[in-house]
């Protein structure tokens, strides 16, 4: 097996684990150092770093019951795309996740997601007055 299919299988392992709520196997494939990036102006947009950050997103990621169904996955290099369909607090969208895998653990996850369903769903990020 190719380095990129050995990377595809860590993913859709962490994708299987995501869909069937276990999180020790899902965070288990990530390095302690993770790096998670989730676009948009939402109350869960922002930069996570490291295992710590990245579990509390998922709890609150997980107040709305997201479901992802990925439908393809494409690996160039040490990364790889997976263009799925989400839904999110009932609302359906599209997106587009990037990975980044050292050693068999994602070490980067760049998110592409519909940033206005993120917004309708989890509200607007509240900037804090300056």
């Amino acid at each position: 097996m190719s380095e990129q299919e050995e990377n595809i299988e860590v993913i859709k392992k962490g994708y299987d684990a995501f869909t069937t709520g276990d999180m020790e196997t899902m965070m288990s494939l990530f390095d302690d150092n993770i790096e998670w990036v989730q676009p948009g102006d939402s109350a869960i947009s922002g930069t996570y770093h490291g295992k710590g950050e990245l579990g509390e997103y998922f709890m609150r990621l997980g107040e709305k019951s997201p479901t992802i169904k990925p439908l393809r996955f494409l690996a160039d290099g040490d990364s790889v795309v997976v263009l799925s369909d989400v839904t999110v607090g009932g609302e359906p969208g599209q997106g587009a996740e990037v990975f980044t895998l050292r050693d068999g653990k994602t070490v980067r996850a760049q998110l592409f997601e519909d940033t206005a369903l993120m917004k309708r769903v989890f509200g607007k990020k509240q900037v804090a007055a300056g």
